[in-house]
């Protein structure tokens, strides 16, 4: 059987895969960029949607336990997470970069300052460099569109 920290470190890194590859590809065929950034989007929604979704088994969790977030806090913080996902799809490329960039930094903020309690001790440094990773991701898309297509 294989331990749950190790699959979850090799789902985390071919998660990332995705992101990488959006990346790769503005750099590798730049004529299919405006694509590259659609579908980038379309998965960082996709995976800060899935990241939120976390919260709801805690809240679940947590109705008959004495925990420091109440279970009402932990579904807001799920349901939060998962309408900013959704609502960022339908902004322009640059309120993308902005929204997504600043939700993935939210996100990982939310689980070290009142989520820890609830992690292994592993979690939070995977977590760490999963979200270093898509972060400067996320900022090499602005970066790229940004100096295409200006402000």
């Amino acid at each position: 059987m294989i331990a749950v920290a190790r699959l979850a470190i090799v789902v985390g890194i071919a998660g990332l895969f995705p992101f990488i590859a959006a990346v790769a590809s503005l750099f590798l065929v730049p004529q299919y960029s405006v694509t590259a950034i659609s579908w980038f989007y379309v998965y960082s929604a996709g995976i800060l949607a899935f990241m939120a979704g976390v919260y709801w088994p805690i809240a679940m969790q947590l109705e008959n336990c004495s925990y420091p977030q109440s279970p009402l806090v932990t579904m807001v913080l799920s349901q939060v997470f998962f309408v900013i996902a959704g609502v960022g799809l339908l902004l322009p490329t640059l309120g993308q970069v902005l929204v997504y960039s600043l939700a993935f930094l939210a996100l990982y903020a939310v689980d070290v300052r009142w989520m820890r309690v609830y992690w292994p001790s592993w979690y939070l440094r995977m977590r760490l460099v999963l979200t270093l990773v898509v972060l400067a991701c996320q900022l090499t898309v602005a970066a790229w569109y940004i100096l295409l297509h200006g402000t």
